[in-house]
């Protein structure tokens, strides 16, 4: 079974403090003591099957794109859910997605199982693009800070804090497809909360 990720800024002022850990003034800060024990993890089972999805028909959703074949709606779609700037990338779209099919007809060629065969077309279709800046502060908000902000609110706060967080996503490689099993992967959980907890803290939601 393959795995797969789940993946506006307001003019602010920061006080001093903040500054250089919003990005305001380079670098990111690596002294943050982890305010919450987590554990990440944007990684979900999914199984996919390319001739029975509702990737398919959706259609409304993807309304001026329905040119594109499975393999292009689906990435379409998982890369408008997680926020990846590629979304509105055609021609990558299509690039992958012909890659993707690709790779299914020779795997079956070569005898794999249509499941098997899909695992790879899959892999090949989403490669590098397991990790979204959106989709990993969404969870940390989600988890460790569900009661301070409501269900209701954690779009909006989301979208508001994503671009002040940047310096904290800079240095880490979130195009590996194996980033979860890195020990920055902590690293980066760890920085986010603190970030998450400190505006919290100074600007509430």
């Amino acid at each position: 079974m393959l795995t797969l990720p789940l993946v506006q800024s307001n003019e602010l002022f920061f006080d001093t403090g903040l500054h250089s850990y919003f990005g305001f003034s380079g670098g990111t800060r690596r002294d943050t003591e982890c305010l919450f024990s987590s554990f990440f993890q944007p990684i979900i089972p999914l199984n996919i099957n390319p001739l029975n999805s509702k990737v398919m028909n959706n259609k409304k959703k993807n309304e001026g794109q329905t040119d594109f074949s499975y393999y292009g709606l689906y990435l379409l779609d998982y890369l408008r859910t997680n926020k990846f700037e590629q979304a509105s990338d055609a021609a990558f779209i299509r690039e992958r997605a012909d890659r993707a099919a690709e790779t299914y007809e020779k795997a079956r060629l070569e005898g794999y199982p249509a499941d098997g065969a899909q695992e790879l077309a899959m892999d090949t279709l989403l490669r590098g693009l397991r990790y979204s800046r959106y989709a990993m502060l969404r969870e940390v908000v989600e988890n460790e800070f569900a009661d301070e902000v409501p269900e209701e609110k954690c779009e909006a706060f989301i979208q508001k804090l994503l671009p002040l967080v940047g310096n904290v996503f800079s240095v880490y490689d979130l195009s590996d497809d194996n980033f979860a099993l890195s020990s920055d992967y902590d690293l980066l959980y760890t920085e986010l909360t603190g970030a998450t907890a400190l505006y919290i803290g100074e600007y509430g939601v």
